[in-house]
């Protein structure tokens, strides 16, 4: 006995069969083309889409927050609510000292826009104070020279790094390495350009600004010990809302807050945003299953009923086949080949289209630092052709059936 696969007249009439409704086989084909497109652009979109947003925060540790100085709402000590305050280097001491789960901690701090001048050329940007440790909480993209480390901010250098469209329009595609620039009249040498991806800011976007070591823009700006802001990274496996009560009542040591103000002292939890995002996704992928689910299910159906259409159109043929001695497992074979071979074109056709749009998607959202993955893993496009597949033979199955149970004498009198 030949096998169906290799047998060439196998072929040929199984797309005799196919070919004889064009229409109808058209637009079944067309709902598993479909089907499986969806599919897979949903499941690629939604992983395209979920880069574009985390891109949002990129550079970010995930479990950061913001600690900042707000008015009181509560009298205290003879002080009245709304009492302004300000974060200084002996709270941060205090933080460091005190809070359990810290990995580490950044005094963030700005004086507004400031001009920047290279001789005849000058620009603006925001001032903008950070602490060494301020790269292992959020690390932005450093296009050239290198960012503040300890010993610049122990010895208040007077360096800068400057935001890449800072030093675009003061120095060209000229490096600023090595050289220096004024700011409210002091020089800085320039040690670095640096930039950012996510739309997060921290006082300012990095492309905006001018960054010093935070002990020396106390020093030139005559800040005395107030910073800006605190930035903490809690430990791996904890989160900054556990810090938030040894945060507070290291801050009470040095200045005179309500142990019930919770507006005095603000905390601005980054790690929740990426939750929402992690549990907006988590949603959108059952989105994404739900809708391309029903839409194969849609496809598989018009399968099975084009194969049950078939089976009723060639009752004779199959009633002769079976009389001159062709076996129920042979007429099986056929229906099912039938079947399984227009799902198979029509799901690897879905499949091609969907990689050609995501690939369009993903050309389209790229910038010169990342690129969204609006992409189908060939391990994630072999289970939905395989997934297609067995539906599209299951589809075919109940009229397969139907067909090996044909009788040759009620075949012969089918009308």
């Amino acid at each position: 006995m030949r096998n169906p696969i290799f047998d060439i007249e196998n072929w040929k009439e199984i797309g005799a069969t196919l070919a004889r409704n064009k229409t109808r086989t058209f637009l079944t084909a067309f709902g598993i083309f479909w089907g499986t497109a969806m599919l897979a652009m949903l499941w690629g979109g939604a992983h395209g889409l979920e880069d574009i947003l985390r891109r949002n925060f990129d550079g970010f540790a995930t479990n950061v927050a913001f600690v900042e100085a707000d008015r009181t709402s509560l009298p205290y000590r003879g002080y009245n609510k709304g009492m302004t305050w300000n974060l200084t280097v002996n709270d941060v001491a205090n933080i460091r000292r005190m809070t359990p789960f810290l990995e580490a901690s950044s005094a963030v701090g700005g004086t507004g826009t400031k001009t920047v001048t290279n001789g005849k050329r000058h620009s603006s940007g925001s001032m903008m104070g950070v602490e060494a440790s301020y790269t292992r909480i959020f690390l932005p993209v450093i296009y050239e020279g290198r960012f503040i480390n300890e010993a610049d901010e122990s010895n208040s250098r007077k360096v800068c790094v400057l935001g890449k469209r800072v030093a675009g329009e003061l120095f060209g595609v000229e490096s600023p390495i090595g050289k220096f620039v004024e700011v409210s009249g002091i020089y800085y040498r320039v040690i670095g350009v640096a930039g950012q991806t996510s739309e997060v800011q921290i006082m300012s976007k990095v492309d905006d600004s001018i960054i010093v070591p935070m002990s020396t823009m106390r020093q030139a700006y005559n800040l005395g010990d107030n910073i800006g802001a605190l930035m903490v990274l809690a430990e791996q496996g904890h989160s900054p809302k556990e810090l938030e009560g040894a945060i507070g009542r290291a801050i009470r040591l040095s200045h005179p807050i309500h142990p019930d103000d919770k507006k005095a002292i603000g905390l601005f939890d980054i790690s929740e945003q990426f939750a929402m995002i992690d549990n907006l996704f988590i949603g959108l992928n059952i989105l994404a299953l739900f809708v391309g689910a029903g839409t194969l299910l849609a496809g598989i159906i018009g399968v099975g009923n084009i194969m049950w259409v078939i089976v009723k159109e060639r009752t004779q043929e199959i009633g002769i086949r079976r009389a001159i001695g062709a076996k129920p497992r042979d007429i099986i074979a056929q229906i099912l080949s039938e079947s399984v071979v227009l799902t198979t074109i029509a799901g690897i056709a879905g499949i091609c289209f969907a990689a050609a749009v995501l690939a369009g998607a993903e050309i389209m959202t790229a910038d010169e630092i990342s690129s969204p993955r609006f992409q189908l893993t060939f391990g994630q496009a072999i289970g939905i052709m395989v997934t297609f597949i067995v539906l599209g033979t299951a589809a075919g199955t109940i009229p397969a059936i139907k067909a090996m149970r044909i009788k040759p004498i009620e075949a012969m009198n089918d009308k």
